[in-house]
């Protein structure tokens, strides 16, 4: 159990809960694959870009081990508190974001959750209007491989709030 001090009270938080499966250490060829994987999907992508698809795609799928580590990577990058922030409800909070990050944050949402069996033509058409065919093709890589990182870290229950920017690069 975590306690935590402030200048008017004293909050005990609830106990961290364990993660179910160590699944890097049982799966090392697995975990380096995806390592490589990742490494090769984010080049030539704006650092800032990457980061917000992967918060936001993390945010989807309720992986609170990728939202801890890449809002913490994005804010060392640079980021502004705000515009993570506005994240969850970025359609709302549109003037935050450029018209090539929103075409990309809908990309990912499209991608990211596929309960119509598809990536709408109209989401698909907006994202390639703002980027070139090879940065397109590394922008869904990108998303794509956030979500696999996304259901490692959900089924094995990654616990956040132990990354530290950086950390496995």
């Amino acid at each position: 159990m975590t306690t935590h001090t402030d200048d008017k009270t004293t909050a005990e938080y609830a106990a961290e809960r364990p993660a179910r499966l160590e699944w890097a250490k049982h799966a090392p060829d697995v975990y380096k694959a995806m390592v490589r994987l990742d490494t090769a999907a984010r080049q030539g992508l704006d650092h800032t870009l990457y980061e917000l698809v992967k918060i936001r795609a993390s945010q989807v799928n309720h992986c609170a081990f990728c939202i801890d580590m890449h809002t913490k990577d994005a804010l060392a990058a640079g980021e502004s508190v705000e515009r993570i922030m506005q994240l969850g409800a970025w359609d709302e909070s549109r003037h935050f974001y450029t018209e090539k990050e929103l075409a990309a944050l809908e990309l990912t949402e499209a991608v990211t959750v596929l309960t119509d069996g598809f990536v709408p033509d109209a989401v698909y058409e907006q994202a390639a209007r703002h980027f070139e065919e090879a940065e397109l093709a590394q922008l869904i890589a990108a998303i794509t491989v956030i979500n696999a990182w996304n259901r490692f870290g959900v089924t094995c229950r990654m616990a956040p709030g132990h990354y530290q920017p950086g950390q496995y690069k």
